[in-house]
């Protein structure tokens, strides 16, 4: 008589294949109280490696997010400081708020966005634990040395080609060649999409707050100004060069204000200069921000006024009705004239590049020079 032996496929086995038992582990009682309690506590040790940046907000520090058995994370802690508010009650409020959308934005789980993992309370003041994103911000990349240390340290060859290719010289900083400057910029739409979509405002898009990983993707950092749409805070930060024109005026951001936020930042990466350093006043800003559409051909090189598309996209983001730019985020990247578009037409063009390692590679020339 035939029988048959049935096993099952989910246990552990020994290197001998005998099913691994309870044996006479005295841990084996603390493992079952453990799931019995269903709760835990324990002291969390970070140390402070080096101080990333600072700003209006707070301080941010390179920590590890140290464990058992030499267990050690690097992670970015984030100290939000109290020098703004009038009093402790009102940093509270702030930063309770702030705690609400951090929580908001760390379900999200968008891989342009910002991870968060923990909110904390160290003598009434709030710390935000965040991954640590290896790479560089476009701010650096974008200062003319950066560059320059590549020079005469790469081949000839791979130097005029990283010059075609991915970024060269422009009048007064680094200019990113226009398929890697979309290539960005549709990452960060991806995120503000997903941000956007849980009816969150990023607030503060700007070069220093986008990331570009060692991976060769780009992330949106910083969401010390981010705030839920229909829960804007009375008193809100911006910074005025990266600002919508009707953020200027006072009008409480929303997501087209994020995108044009980012159509700066993209005109910036294409032109090579800055937009704005000429404007003295807040008016004066506002009025070269109105101005900036149809004056675009006079910022950005001659192969980028003459694309039709790409001018078009660029329009489509900066705007100064709010009403004349992509609806949407999802529709700056799929929409006619959207950034998808522009790259279908290098591909089509035979133009195209794999943009993610393009910029894997540089950054890891840059990355072997600092080393």
């Amino acid at each position: 008589m035939l029988t048959t032996t049935r096993t099952n496929p989910n246990a552990t086995e020994n290197a001998e294949g005998v099913a691994v038992g309870r044996g006479l582990n005295k841990l084996v009682p603390r493992f079952e109280s453990i799931l019995n309690s269903q709760r835990l506590n324990w002291t969390c040790y970070h140390r402070f490696n080096r101080r990333l940046g600072s700003g209006g907000q707070g301080v941010v520090f390179l920590s590890e997010r140290r464990g058992a058995d030499s267990f050690a994370l690097p992670v970015a802690l984030k100290i939000f400081s109290p020098e703004r508010y009038a009093t402790a009650a009102l940093y509270h409020a702030a930063m309770e708020r702030m705690a609400h959308v951090a929580c908001c934005v760390a379900r999200i789980q968008q891989d342009n966005l910002l991870d968060v993992h923990n909110v904390v309370d160290r003598d009434s003041l709030r710390i935000m634990v965040m991954e640590w994103v290896e790479g560089y911000d476009l701010y650096r990349l974008q200062l003319p040395w950066m560059l320059s240390c590549v020079e005469g340290r790469v081949s000839t060859r791979r130097w005029e080609y990283l010059n075609r290719v991915v970024v060269t010289r422009g009048p007064e900083q680094s200019l990113f060649r226009p398929g890697v400057a979309v290539a960005v910029v549709r990452d960060c739409l991806a995120a503000l999409s997903a941000l956007h979509c849980e009816g969150i405002a990023h607030g503060d898009i700007k070069p220093s707050n986008i990331m570009l990983k060692c991976t060769g993707a780009a992330k949106i950092i910083d969401i010390g100004s981010a705030f839920e749409l229909d829960d804007p805070p009375a008193c809100r930060t911006c910074t005025p060069a990266y600002s919508a024109p009707e953020v200027l005026e006072g009008d409480v951001p929303t997501p087209l204000s994020d995108l044009a936020s980012l159509g700066y930042v993209l005109i910036e990466l294409l032109a090579g200069r800055r937009l704005f350093k000429e404007a003295q006043t807040r008016q004066e800003l506002l009025v070269a921000k109105r101005e900036l559409p149809t004056r675009l051909h006079e910022f950005v090189p001659r192969e980028v006024a003459v694309n039709e598309l790409l001018m078009k996209f660029c329009r489509g983001l900066i705007a100064a009705d709010p009403n004349r730019r992509f609806p949407s985020a999802e529709a700056a990247e799929l929409v006619e004239f959207g950034a998808a578009d522009f790259h279908r037409q290098l591909i089509h063009g035979n133009l195209a590049s794999e943009y993610d390692s393009e910029i894997r590679k540089w950054l890891e020339e840059l990355r072997d020079l600092e080393a």
